[in-house]
C-alpha cells in the first residue's frame, strides 16, 4: 500500500490564476433641480430578531443544542489561589444570575449600561469545568476521566496561549454589541475568582443572511456541517447528553475546543479539483464526489474509470465518517479572523467545538483518524486545544454547577 500522506506539491495543480478586470459603466448625468427637495422622513426599520430569546433554564445548558448565533466567543480562565469549592459556588451562583438575567433581556445587577440589555438578540451563556477546576476545588475524584488534556497528535503545533483553562465561559449572539455587554458583565463578576487565560472570538454568516437550517461556510470555501446531528432527535440525544458516569454531569455534556489555524496563503495555491479531492466534496454544493446533492450519502465503494476509490482513501470525509449516528460529535463551529499580518497574509481558521457524551469515545477515535493520514491537514494546524465538562442546566430557583459543588 502506498503511503497515505500526500504532499501539498503533489496537489498543487498549474499556480497561475488569470485575473480579468472590468469597468463598470458609468450613469448619464442627471439635471440638477430648481430646489432641493425637503427631506424624507426616516421609515423606521421593523425590529427583526434583536428581542428574540433564547431560554436559560431548562434540563440541559442553552448554547448547544440551540441553532448556532452570529457571534461566538470563547472564554477560558483559571481559577486565583484560594478559589476552592465555596468559593466556586459563590462564583457560580453569580454567574448564573449574570446570565439568566441578561439572556432573557434584564440588565445584570449593577449593570451601568442596563440599556444594552434590552435587546439579547438568542444571547446564552454556557458555562463549563476545565481538569483544574476539580483539583483546585477538592473534587479530583468527581472528574469525569476523559475531561483531561487530549493526547498528543503529530499535527498539532500548540500554543499556551490558546489552550487550556479551569473554566469555560461561552457567550453567543446574533448581535455583537449584546455579545460584548454579555462577556464583560460575566467577566467583571468573575474577576474575584479567576483570571483570564484566553479569549478566542469567532463568526457565522450574518443573522437573516440566508435560511437558519442552511449549512453555513467557513473560511476556506467549504459547507462546514454538513452531517451534523439534528437537535432533538434519539441520536442526538444519544451522542450529546451524558448518561452514564458521574450522577452531577447526567443531562450535560463535554466540549472539546480547538482552535485550526487555516494556511490560506497554500490553500489558495490550490486549484478547484484538488480542493475537492482533498475534502471529498463539491465545494458549489457541498455533494460528495459520488453524488449531486449536499446530503446524498457518500458512497465509498465507488470507483473512478480506472479502479481507484472516486473519494479518496485519504479525503477528509473519509477519515471523519461515523457510521452509527450515536457516536458522532456534534459540530458546532465558529470561523476567527484576526486580521492580516504585516507582510499581508490572512490570519485566520476555525473555532472547533466538538459537544459529545464520551470523548475517549466519540471524540479522540475520529481525531487519530485524521491524524493518522487527512490530506486536509495539509492546510489547516490545530494551535489550541481545551477539554471542558459542561454540566446540566438549572431549575429557575438553581444554578449551574449546583449538581457538583452542592
Amino acid at each position: 500500500m502506498s503511503d497515505p500522506r500526500i504532499s501539498r506539491r503533489g496537489l498543487l495543480a498549474g499556480g497561475a490564476v488569470t485575473a480579468a478586470g472590468a469597468l463598470a459603466a458609468c450613469a448619464p448625468d442627471q439635471a440638477v433641480p430648481a430646489a432641493a427637495p425637503r427631506p424624507a422622513r426616516a421609515v423606521p426599520v421593523p425590529v427583526s430578531g434583536g428581542s428574540a430569546v433564547e431560554p436559560f433554564d431548562g434540563a440541559h445548558q442553552a448554547g448547544i443544542a440551540t441553532m448556532p448565533q452570529a457571534y461566538g466567543v470563547f472564554v477560558g480562565l483559571d481559577l486565583l489561589p484560594g478559589t476552592d469549592r465555596e468559593a466556586l459556588g459563590r462564583m457560580m451562583r453569580l454567574l448564573t444570575d449574570d446570565a439568566r438575567r441578561l439572556t432573557q433581556g434584564r440588565p445584570a445587577l449593577a449593570d451601568t449600561e442596563p440599556e444594552l440589555a434590552l435587546l439579547p438578540a438568542r444571547l446564552t451563556v454556557t458555562f463549563g469545568f476545565g481538569p483544574g477546576l476539580f483539583a483546585a476545588a477538592g473534587l479530583a475524584d468527581r472528574r469525569p476521566k476523559t475531561v483531561a488534556p487530549l493526547p498528543a497528535f503529530t499535527i498539532d503545533r500548540l500554543r499556551k496561549e490558546w489552550s487550556g483553562g479551569d473554566l469555560l465561559l461561552q457567550i453567543c449572539a446574533d448581535d455583537a454589541l449584546t455579545l460584548a455587554h454579555a462577556l464583560r458583565m460575566v467577566v467583571k463578576d468573575a474577576r474575584s475568582f479567576a483570571r483570564v487565560r484566553w479569549i478566542q472570538r469567532g463568526f457565522r454568516r450574518a443573522a437573516g443572511t440566508h435560511a437558519a437550517e442552511q449549512t453555513q461556510r467557513n473560511v476556506m470555501g467549504q459547507l462546514d456541517g454538513t452531517v451534523n446531528l439534528s437537535p432533538g432527535t434519539p441520536e442526538f440525544d444519544r451522542a450529546v447528553w451524558v448518561r452514564e458516569g458521574p450522577s452531577w454531569l447526567r443531562g450535560g455534556t463535554t466540549l472539546v475546543l480547538r482552535r485550526i489555524r487555516a494556511e490560506m496563503e497554500t490553500w489558495d495555491a490550490v486549484d478547484r479539483v484538488a480542493k475537492e479531492f482533498t475534502v471529498g466534496r463539491r465545494l458549489d454544493n457541498g455533494a460528495p464526489l459520488t453524488g449531486r446533492d449536499e446530503h446524498d450519502e457518500a458512497d465509498f465503494t465507488k470507483l473512478n474509470a480506472i479502479g481507484f476509490p472516486v473519494i479518496s482513501e485519504q479525503a477528509h470525509i473519509r477519515r471523519a465518517h461515523v457510521a452509527d449516528p450515536g457516536m458522532r460529535i456534534l459540530r458546532r463551529v465558529y470561523n476567527y479572523d484576526e486580521g492580516l499580518t504585516p507582510d499581508g497574509r490572512a490570519d485566520s481558521g476555525l473555532l472547533f467545538a466538538s459537544y459529545q457524551a464520551d470523548i475517549a469515545r466519540q471524540f479522540i477515535p475520529v481525531q487519530r483518524r485524521l491524524d493518522e493520514a487527512d490530506l486536509l491537514n495539509e492546510w489547516t494546524t490545530p494551535i489550541g486545544s481545551a477539554v471542558f465538562a459542561i454540566p446540566p442546566g438549572c431549575s429557575p430557583g438553581g444554578w449551574i454547577g449546583d449538581t457538583l459543588l452542592t
